[in-house]
This record gives structure tokens, C-alpha cells and sequence, in this order.
């Protein structure tokens, strides 16, 4: 039980990206039949990304053991602070729409971090199939929470969410470094 809670909050964390650029999205004029395919869309990249990282994290796992356990620590606590640190910076606007290649340019852009969270899980041997299902159905649900909420607000609380998440990895991988 305790790790589907460890594991939703990293998904929560990985999606919160995807809710914040959901919002500013969310000023596009789209159907709820769009909305929903960005949803999926993103949340099947929230699955493929963290797989691929989980596969090469237990290569890795086998060949290097506890050092390749203390990189994957490192790694976290690097994309907690570089999802904060980009919370700061000036949003330019996009020139990428999320219809056709640009929704797929725009999913792959917000899973990438997954590939990286994926790669530490598969170092210390994290259930593949509870792992997958927690970052795809939060990455979905905070991608349509982002456009729908982005349709109303309008982007105040975006840096807020990347905040948040950052800081939700950063916590995870100072736990993995710092056993306590």
C-alpha cells in the first residue's frame, strides 16, 4: 500500500507539467472530444516513457548495483530541481498546436521527465504494472484537469503546480540517497 501511495505521488508530480501546460492550452478553442484525446494521448506517453526508462533502469540495476541506486537518487533530486527552477523562468508562447505532430511533439515534451523517473524505479525494482498505470492515468487526468481549468483561470496557477512537482521529486530523491 505504501508504495501505490509513493507511486501516485510521483505520477502526480511527473503529470503536473502536463496540468500546467494544460492550461495555457486550455485557451485553445477545442471540443471535449479533443480534450479528451490529449488526455490519452499524454497518459500513453505517461506509460511508454517510464517503460523504456524502467528497462534500461534494471540493465543498469544489474550491471552497476548500489551505485547505479545512488545515480538514480541524483537523478530525482536533478529533475526536482530543474522542474522548479523552470517554473521560474518567462513562458513563451508556443508555436505548437496539440493537433497532429504537434500533440505528439507536446506529449513527448511532457514525458520525457517519466523516462528519467522510470529509469530510477526500474534501478530499484519498482512493479512495472502498478508503476505504469499510476503515471498514465494521473499524466491523463491532470492533462484534462489542466485544459478544462485552463479554460476558466487561465494560467495563474501554472508555476504553482511546477513548484509543487518539483518539489514532490526532489523529497523522493533525497529519501532514496538519505535512508531514514
Amino acid at each position: 500500500m505504501a508504495e501505490l501511495f509513493t507511486l501516485m505521488l510521483m505520477g502526480i508530480a511527473l503529470g503536473m507539467d502536463a496540468f500546467s501546460i494544460g492550461l495555457g492550452m486550455g485557451m485553445y478553442r477545442m471540443t471535449k472530444g479533443h480534450i479528451f484525446k490529449i488526455g490519452v494521448t499524454i497518459g500513453l506517453f505517461h506509460v511508454w516513457m517510464p517503460l523504456l526508462g524502467m528497462v534500461a533502469g534494471r540493465f543498469l540495476s544489474e550491471q552497476f548495483g548500489t551505485i547505479a541506486g545512488y545515480l538514480g537518487g541524483l537523478l530525482l533530486i536533478v529533475l526536482g530541481i530543474q522542474m522548479i527552477a523552470a517554473s521560474f523562468k518567462e513562458e513563451e508562447t508556443s508555436l505548437i498546436t496539440p493537433v497532429g505532430k504537434g500533440l505528439l511533439i507536446f506529449a513527448l515534451s511532457v514525458s520525457l521527465d517519466s523516462f528519467s523517473v522510470g529509469l530510477t524505479l526500474g534501478i530499484f525494482g519498482a512493479k512495472t504494472l502498478l508503476v505504469l498505470i499510476c503515471f498514465g492515468v494521473a499524466a491523463m487526468v491532470l492533462t484534462w484537469a489542466g485544459l478544462h481549468v485552463g479554460k476558466t483561470v487561465q494560467g495563474w496557477l501554472g508555476t504553482y503546480s511546477e513548484v509543487l512537482g518539483g518539489s514532490i521529486l526532489l523529497a523522493f530523491g533525497l529519501k532514496l540517497l538519505l535512508p531514514i
